[in-house]
């Protein structure tokens, strides 16, 4: 199998956190490249977009939460979406979730990268602002107690908000931001897939 990502993606990154997590490093080669420039996942993915995952067919599986759920299956199931019942779609919830906060704040950073300042929409940046605050307070009332899926999508996102500089959440949201300090410092899959600057 291949993992085409791009590390600098917020969602190739948590789909190289679930290789790294579920030990299937062995087993998948990572290729990391910029998807802008690569005419194979245009033929691929008709969407050009990665992450995408090869299977050993052939067969291009995408976006990042069909990934997850197929890398969660193929190392024997249950192990960061639970298998079954309303436990597994309440992490897919929480997936989808934080999913949300990375496409908000990629809408806030297309607005700053492909207009000229007189164009930008600022009550459109400050809708994608209110997805991105209201869910974070939604992830502080209920901090994640396991490293699953939904918690590997919460790292990317309060990773990539920080990055881009948008909102300063930290000191909106105490609890998250010690939890994203200690899974930061204590989960190997998290260090494993820091963009190398």
């Amino acid at each position: 199998m291949k993992l085409r990502y791009s590390m600098g993606s917020p969602f190739g990154r948590k789909a190289a956190m679930a290789v790294h997590a579920l030990g299937l490093t062995g087993s998948i080669e990572m290729i990391d490249h910029d998807a802008d420039k690569s005419n194979e996942v245009r033929q691929i993915n008709p969407l050009h977009k990665i992450p995408m995952l090869i299977a050993d067919d052939g067969s291009p599986i995408f976006d990042s939460p069909v990934i997850l759920e197929y890398l969660d299956e193929i190392a024997g199931g249950g192990k960061i979406i639970p298998a079954r019942g309303l436990e597994r779609y309440k992490t897919l919830s929480r997936l989808a979730l934080a999913d949300g906060i990375t496409e908000a704040s990629i809408l806030i950073h297309y607005e700053d990268r492909w207009r000229e300042p007189a164009q930008k929409a600022q009550p459109w940046i400050e809708h994608q602002l209110g997805k991105i605050k209201r869910a974070i307070a939604e992830f502080e009332k209920d901090v994640p107690k396991e490293f699953d899926a939904a918690a590997m999508g919460l790292v990317c996102a309060l990773t990539f908000v920080t990055r881009e500089g948008q909102w300063d959440w930290r000191p909106h949201a105490p609890k998250l931001a010690a939890w994203l300090d200690d899974v930061s410092k204590n989960e190997p899959a998290v260090a494993a897939t820091v963009k190398k600057t």
